[in-house]
Parts: C-alpha cells; sequence; structure tokens
C-alpha cells in the first residue's frame, strides 16, 4: 500500500469514527472514542504491508486486554467496513495509557471531542501534518524506561486475567452444543497478548 494511500485511509477512518459517533447507541453500543495511528506511517514515506490504528474505547481494562477486541468490535468492524481495508486495528482501553512497547509515541487522528494543539486552543489536522512532515510535534512522548517497565507489569496482569477467563468460558462450554469458534478465538485472543506481553517485559 502506498503512503499516501495509508494517510487517505486514515482520513477516511476518522470520518467513520466521527459518523459513528452519531449513531444510535442501541444499535452500535461500542463507542470509540479516539482514533490514533503509529508504527511505519509515521516513521517514512515508504510502501507499507498494512496500516496500523488503535480505536481507544470507554471500557474497563479487563474488557480490553492486549490484542483482544472487546463485545461489539466485529460489528463496529463490519458496519464500518474497516474489515475490508488494509488496516490492523488494536483495541484500547481510554482508561490507561496508551502506549506500551508495541504502540511507541503515537499520533491522535480524531478524538470525539476535537484534536487540538498542546495550547488547546486551535483544533489540528494531523493528516495534514502528516503530509507537511510536521507531525512529530504532535506525537506522544517516548515514556521512560520505568514507565514502559510499569505499564508492562500492569497489563500483564490484566492479559493473565483474560486467558484465565478465556480458558474457564471454553472449558465450561467444551461439550455443549453450539459453536465453540467464539470462545476459542477468545483464548488465541488472550494467550497472543499474554505471550506478547510477557516477551516484552
Amino acid at each position: 500500500m502506498k503512503w499516501t494511500r495509508a494517510v487517505h485511509h486514515l482520513q477516511e477512518l476518522a470520518q467513520v469514527c466521527q459518523n459513528m459517533a452519531g449513531r444510535p447507541a442501541t444499535i452500535f453500543p461500542l463507542r470509540v472514542a479516539s482514533l490514533w495511528t503509529f508504527a511505519d506511517v509515521l516513521t517514512s514515506q515508504d510502501d507499507l504491508d498494512c496500516l496500523q490504528v488503535v480505536l481507544a474505547v470507554d471500557l474497563p481494562l479487563d474488557q480490553v486486554p492486549w490484542l483482544c477486541p472487546p463485545a461489539g468490535a466485529e460489528h463496529w468492524s463490519h458496519a464500518t467496513g474497516l474489515s475490508k481495508k488494509p488496516v490492523l486495528a488494536i483495541w484500547r482501553s481510554t482508561r490507561a495509557p496508551l502506549w506500551n512497547h508495541r504502540i511507541r509515541a503515537p499520533l491522535l487522528i480524531w478524538d470525539e471531542h476535537g484534536v487540538r494543539d498542546e495550547s488547546g486552543d486551535h483544533e489540528v489536522d494531523a493528516c495534514s501534518a502528516l503530509r507537511q512532515g510536521t507531525a512529530q510535534e504532535l506525537r506522544l512522548p517516548e515514556p521512560a524506561p520505568a514507565e514502559m517497565a510499569s505499564r508492562l507489569e500492569a497489563e500483564l496482569a490484566v492479559s493473565l486475567r483474560a486467558l484465565e477467563s478465556a480458558t474457564a468460558a471454553y472449558q465450561e462450554r467444551r461439550f455443549s452444543p453450539g459453536r465453540l469458534e467464539p470462545l476459542a478465538d477468545a483464548v488465541w485472543h488472550a494467550s497472543a497478548g499474554y505471550l506478547d506481553i510477557l516477551a516484552a517485559r
């Protein structure tokens, strides 16, 4: 994917987030509070395998463990067309730091309250800044090593609880009628998240 196309996808996704924010919560109970991007699209203008974004939601940490989509994420992704785009979406809770060992110095693209500069006085078009090469100053700063270590410890605890819960749910339903795929997927996501954080720590 061309870098310019990736930035175009960011703009489209920001508009989608804005539109979804106005849809009835009875139909789309999962509400995205902010959209961020990180990784290669911020560091060069080379072609990308995929665009990496973060969708932040106002949910408890235990409902959004690392690499585990929250309830309603699949419905949201299909309704918005996100599932058909070359975009890797990672879901995060707004109730803890967004960054971790993978999400380094992310850039805020859209926020339900608007994206503003450091003074809070002027709204910012992050995609325009990205095109103009001035987005660096809008990115979150890199955490200190001690902050990163603390964040990984906290994330590991959340991931372990998610893995234990998903495994128990699978075990309980293993020999019951019905599809096991959603339960197995939950175990897989929780396992992948836990192992990834364990390796980083």
